[in-house]
């Protein structure tokens, strides 16, 4: 069941969207918002503490909801690793305001917010993992989600530069940093299963 705290949000972040491009993730953006939605500006402060940074997050978690809602719709490829590729796909496609992905980088690449960005980044990869059915609760639990909120990361970045028909120079771009990941597993294996044999 929606809450009026979440209507309210969602409400500030779609009328957001329409100064993003001209004024960032800002304060000056938020406050055009809750004129724009006729809310009362200490509601929305109460909804959005920290104001165009809350906001900015819930765009990333409006995101991660639709990524999940793709993964689910499927079908999905066969092998894990077209899974995971697949996976970081829905994610980029889930967004359509590309600037305002452009903001949120330059907003979370500023230290005092970095920690929230790295947060957000993580939290993706996570979801992405626990919606691929990952059991794992050693190290490598970790190592998995660190992997891949780099390669995440990357591909966001190298699709924010790409102007190739329908992303396909990210979708090239993402299957070679899988790639090299697998390679990486790969090596690992081999030394654990050295290791277990000496």
């Amino acid at each position: 069941m929606t809450t009026p705290y979440e209507i309210t949000k969602d409400a500030l972040l779609d009328a957001a969207l329409t100064h993003v491009p001209f004024d960032g993730w800002s304060e000056v953006t938020f406050k055009a918002a809750t004129r724009d939605c006729d809310v009362d500006p200490a509601m929305a402060r109460a909804v959005c503490p920290r104001g165009a940074v809350d906001l900015a997050l819930a765009y990333h978690a409006r995101g991660d909801a639709e990524m999940v809602a793709r993964i689910k719709a499927g079908p999905q490829p066969d092998r894990f690793r077209d899974k995971v590729a697949a996976a970081v796909r829905h994610r980029i496609e889930a967004v359509t305001d590309k600037e305002a992905v452009r903001r949120g980088t330059t907003l979370f690449a500023l230290p005092m917010h970095a920690a929230d960005g790295a947060k957000a980044i993580w939290g993706t990869a996570d979801l992405i993992w626990n919606t691929l059915g990952d059991t794992s609760d050693d190290v490598n639990w970790y190592t998995k989600r660190a992997t891949l909120a780099g390669v995440y990361s990357a591909t966001v970045l190298y699709w924010l530069g790409d102007d190739s028909t329908d992303n396909q120079a990210t979708s090239a771009f993402l299957d070679r940093r899988i790639d090299d990941v697998m390679q990486i597993e790969k090596v690992k294996a081999k030394v654990r299963d050295s290791k277990m044999l000496s």
